[in-house]
């Protein structure tokens, strides 16, 4: 371990070791006997406390001690005196263990739980505390024991700020000490304790503290971590906002049933095309947040659209919390002679119950309209998106004029104008402290973690700014570059940051998000009602963000990427025709977001590496059928095919089951024999187009 050579044992080391495994199987035997016999006589407790003395991790040995202490409070009636006695016993056994592993959970647990009985001993636990944190000053299981303690004992926030100011002056590099003082200083803000009344005021305190530590020793991490904490303080919203919405503010969308589409003027940025009679309402928050419902979002109109809103959050995992939530608004049939137009107004926040995971409520009532056309149906169905094969190849793909009238119509698109009846407070104190803190470490670009904290300012900087085009985005992509040569054990880290950045900066301003948007036109067929399809191919993306500002496209192109994972493009409801091709996805688990987007109708997954790993090790994104979540409804008994069971493609299985794909091309991938192409053409019923060839 850590660069040690092993050496052989002698002999007889060997021999006491082998002496001291057996004493304890002869231990652990009479434990478990006592335990299961339910015997708690003083006889078998103590040697409960032999045990965990030898082995502090058997945690079964803490259970049966607690269950030993219950028997003996509850079954006799025993004085005060006698209580307590039984209690400085348990706590002299974990002092015992503690001093084999300091780092013992089962035994601060257990030294918890005594304490939790109403021990008055907390004095002397502090006392102990000192003593143990004087050995070692980071051991995070003290300093979160001592936070445990000082509630008990009512201790005020300033005063443990104090102690654990001494640690941090004694030795900087205390990751724990830093910890602690970042849980005391978010206690002090939220109580408004006088000094700590002022958010600002404390931020520039704090940044000046940490400043002195990272400039003593630019190598140690520890106060960079602090940092890094008071940044994310510097500029995050504490109350949930709305971040965006599809439609934006102040659009015109227009709706087209299925296979009947007649846009005449309309543009197609705002074109939606749908087949049930439903048009999605896209809520996407700048945090993730709970309690979106028809009494805590009102959706208003002058006609007789459903006003009762059903919203759904749209879950990438277990939380009950998500920063997008969709609802369906239905509108009624359009005559043949007539067109239907409705202004659409919603308003949320004007009621208590929208509530962020770390428990803030929405606290800036905000509203946005916009308005729905309806076109009529035709009686003589045109050949539109979907009816044919769609090409990815570059020349079915024109740019979209720039200075055509219809262009003017991305401009809603790209963000929500949020009207607040109460204007969030002024961040001119949050740009005036991350510009103190750019100027500072512009002096640090000689070290790895003065480049990397330099990008993250900058890219906070722009964050703060009014405008939406990122003006620093040169610099922080020219610094992640630098940190990917610099320190290439970091790589994937430093390439997932540019990404993001150069994403940010590719869709922000109007002008660069246009360059990106193509008209598709397939050779045979004229597709001027075709939606736009958004092209990020080939810009060596390997992770996506900013999905706020796309919550309009219904075409993207990702093709010729390093992506391996979609993670957050279930908020893209729209979407329905996606090209993944070329890309690095390793498995069906790494694309799990696919399984919310509904209207997805064409999906290009062509030479990727899924099926090339023996292992999957993001299995984890995707649950096992064995499990309650996803796969809660597998039927293990059920076959797809005549030689092919379920059970051999459940990844693939739950992620494509529910969508209803009318094209798929999987070509290139390991997975991709003749067995797995039969099974998708079975459980895809409304599949025509299998890798390019017509299906029957």
């Amino acid at each position: 371990m850590h660069g040690r050579p092993r050496k052989a044992p002698k002999p007889e080391d060997l021999a006491a070791s082998a002496a001291k495994a057996e004493k304890l199987r002869i231990l652990q035997s009479q434990f478990l006997s006592n335990h299961h016999q339910k015997i708690y006589t003083k006889e078998a407790v103590e040697l409960s406390s032999k045990l965990l003395e030898i082995n502090p991790e058997c945690y079964t040995a803490w259970n049966y001690r607690k269950l030993a202490v219950q028997h003996s409070l509850f079954e006799s009636n025993l004085d005060p005196d006698s209580v307590n006695s039984i209690l400085d016993q348990e706590l002299r056994v974990v002092e015992n263990a503690l001093r084999q592993n300091f780092k013992s959970y089962g035994a601060w647990y257990h030294r918890k739980w005594v304490l939790n009985k109403g021990h008055s001993s907390t004095e002397n636990e502090l006392r102990l505390l000192d003593k143990l944190q004087n050995v070692d000053p980071r051991n995070f299981h003290a300093w979160n024991y001592r936070r445990f303690v000082a509630a008990l004992l009512n201790r005020s926030d300033e005063d443990e700020l104090n102690h654990t100011q001494n640690f941090i002056d004694k030795n900087f590099s205390n990751y724990s000490a830093w910890h602690n003082r970042s849980v005391l200083v978010s206690n002090l803000m939220k109580k408004k304790v006088q000094a700590f009344s002022r958010k600002d005021e404390v931020l520039i305190r704090e940044y000046e503290l940490v400043r002195e530590a990272v400039f003593t020793d630019e190598d140690d991490q520890s106060g960079w971590f602090y940092h890094l904490w008071l940044l994310d303080q510097s500029v995050k919203a504490e109350s949930p906002l709305l971040a965006s919405s599809w439609p934006a503010h102040g659009s015109e969308i227009t709706l087209s049933g299925d296979r009947y589409l007649d846009l005449g003027s309309s543009s197609p940025f705002n074109t939606y095309q749908f087949d049930s009679g439903l048009l999605p309402l896209i809520l996407y928050f700048n945090q993730a947040v709970e309690g979106v419902n028809a009494s805590t979002v009102t959706v208003s109109s002058g006609s007789n659209v459903n006003k009762d809103v059903i919203w759904k959050p749209i879950l990438s995992n277990n939380s009950k919390t998500t920063q997008v939530w969709v609802g369906q608004l239905k509108f009624p049939e359009v005559e043949l002679d007539s067109l239907g137009a409705y202004t659409i107004e919603v308003t949320l926040g004007h009621s208590q119950g929208i509530i962020s995971s770390s428990g803030f409520h929405y606290s800036h009532p905000s509203h946005f309209s916009f308005t729905v056309h309806v076109q009529p149906a035709k009686t003589e169905p045109v050949e539109g998106l979907g009816s044919e094969k769609i090409s990815w190849r570059d020349e079915n793909f024109h740019i979209y004029e720039q200075d055509s009238l219809e262009s003017n119509s991305v401009l809603p698109l790209d963000h929500l104008s949020i009207k607040n009846e109460r204007e969030p407070t002024d961040s001119s104190w949050q740009a005036k402290i991350i510009d103190e803190e750019i100027s500072n470490f512009r002096e640090l670009l000689d070290c790895k973690i003065g480049k990397l904290t330099l990008a993250r300012l900058l890219t906070a900087r722009d964050a703060l700014m009014s405008s939406d085009k990122p003006v620093h985005s040169e610099e922080v992509l020219r610094l992640y570059s630098e940190l990917m040569k610099l320190d290439p054990t970091h790589s994937g880290f430093y390439k997932d940051e540019h990404s993001l950045v150069l994403l940010e900066k590719v869709i922000s301003g109007r002008e660069s998000l246009l360059s990106y948007c193509f008209r598709y036109r397939n050779l045979t067929s004229s597709s001027s009602s075709n939606p736009i399809c958004l092209r990020l191919n080939g810009l060596s993306l390997s992770r996506l963000g900013s999905f706020e500002k796309l919550l309009w496209v219904q075409m993207l192109d990702l093709s010729h990427n390093e992506l391996q994972s979609i993670e957050g493009l279930e908020a893209m409801q729209l979407l329905s025709h996606l090209n993944l091709s070329k890309n690095k996805f390793g498995s069906f688990t790494s694309l799990e977001p696919l399984r919310h987007l509904k209207s997805m109708k064409v999906l290009d997954l062509s030479y990727n590496e899924i099926g090339s790993r023996s292992i999957d090790t993001t299995r984890y994104l995707c649950s096992s059928p064995l499990c309650h979540s996803v796969g809660s409804e597998w039927d293990g008994s059920e076959i797809v095919t005549d030689d092919v069971s379920l059970v051999s493609y459940w990844e693939a299985f739950f992620i494509l089951r529910g969508l209803k794909l009318t094209q798929i091309d999987i070509a290139g991938n390991a997975i991709a024999d003749e067995k797995f192409t039969a099974f998708l053409a079975k459980v895809l019923p409304a599949l025509k187009w299998l890798d390019g060839v017509q299906l029957n």
